[in-house]
């Protein structure tokens, strides 16, 4: 498999990029960003080696959902396209248990972070409808929520590796 080197704050790929392939970090640090470059630009995650990205888009041939940008220099990705994902899935059935691991680890992230959000608003709602102040609890989960969102530096992602 192809392997490609990239330098501190090069482009790996753009967000509505075409996915051709999806990489796995052999050396380095990559970042995940949404509106990479614009006012509203957020790290989403950052990943080391060992890990995937890009998976997504060629498992599911949409264009890319966010950005990922070399945050070290010298990073090394392996490049895997259509052919040895194939290729990977029935000789080395390890390598795909490794990246469902990893995509199951981002979902339950995504969905904790989620369901909370989601009842911080609830509870927000139900007592302004009321009429009632908001407790001191509900205040520090709406902070520690918006922080959450406006926050470039998410919580580290655990998931059967980490380099």
């Amino acid at each position: 498999m192809e392997l490609k080197r990239y330098q501190k704050d090069e482009t790996i790929f753009r967000q509505g990029d075409v996915s051709e392939c999806m990489y796995r970090i052999q050396d380095g640090k990559v970042g995940i960003f949404v509106d990479y470059g614009g006012e509203s630009q957020r790290k989403i995650t950052e990943l080391t080696a060992g890990q995937f990205l890009g998976e997504m888009g060629l498992m599911d041939q949409s264009p890319r959902s966010a950005t990922a940008i070399s945050l070290s220099d010298d990073t090394t990705l392996q490049l895997i396209d259509e052919e040895n994902f194939s290729r990977t899935v029935s000789e080395e059935p390890e390598e795909i248990l490794f990246l469902l691991q990893q995509m199951s680890t981002r979902l339950r992230r995504i969905s904790r972070d989620y369901t909370e959000a989601c009842r911080t608003v609830s509870e927000v709602t139900e007592a302004d409808k009321s009429g009632a102040e908001r407790s001191p609890a509900l205040q520090n989960r709406i902070a520690k929520t918006l922080a959450g969102f406006e926050s470039s530096e998410p919580e580290e992602e655990t998931g059967g590796q980490e380099a």
